[in-house]
């Protein structure tokens, strides 16, 4: 069941989400996700997933390991959220989780009801857009909120154009 959306009620704003996961096209999806925020009055959250499967070792070394990937994960957002606020202008909220991609991604948008619109962005390898894209894709139908999926040719500068 699909929780109804509070991105138009009085005192909420429509937040636009992007996936941070190290990839190249993750950039421009957040790139875009920014725009459309500031563009419509909105909000950008920023989600980074750190992979749970990571971390199966003695508790002293998972210990150091998961405090390890939290580190990098937080830098990681933190240079995203920087170069959000130098080039687009805007504060951008971020969330770091532990688990499954596409589990926590769809928690979130359970839990966040401002959440309105889940931007991605389609890699250019042989392989196909990436395996977030691809799993969004094979379950739109089911899925709780509109995705935006850029093409993965598409140049900051077009992108402004668009937004």
């Amino acid at each position: 069941m699909v929780s109804q959306r509070l991105s138009r009620l009085e005192g909420h704003r429509r937040k636009f989400m992007a996936v941070i996961d190290g990839t190249p096209e993750c950039q421009r999806a957040v790139h875009y996700a920014g725009r459309r925020a500031k563009n419509t009055n909105g909000g950008l959250l920023l989600l980074y997933v750190i992979p749970d499967g990571d971390f199966q070792q003695w508790l002293g070394v998972e210990e150091i390991m998961r405090a390890e990937a939290r580190e990098e994960a937080e830098a990681v957002v933190a240079k995203a959220a920087q170069l959000v606020r130098e080039t687009i202008g805007i504060e951008p909220e971020t969330v770091i989780r532990e688990g499954d991609v596409a589990e926590q991604l769809n928690a979130l948008i359970d839990e966040d009801r401002d959440v309105a619109i889940l931007v991605l962005a389609a890699g250019s390898a042989k392989e196909g857009p990436g395996p977030l894209v691809s799993s969004v894709a094979g379950r739109a139908a089911a899925f709780p909120i509109p995705v935006t999926v850029l093409p993965d040719s598409l140049t900051n500068e077009e992108i402004d154009a668009l937004c």
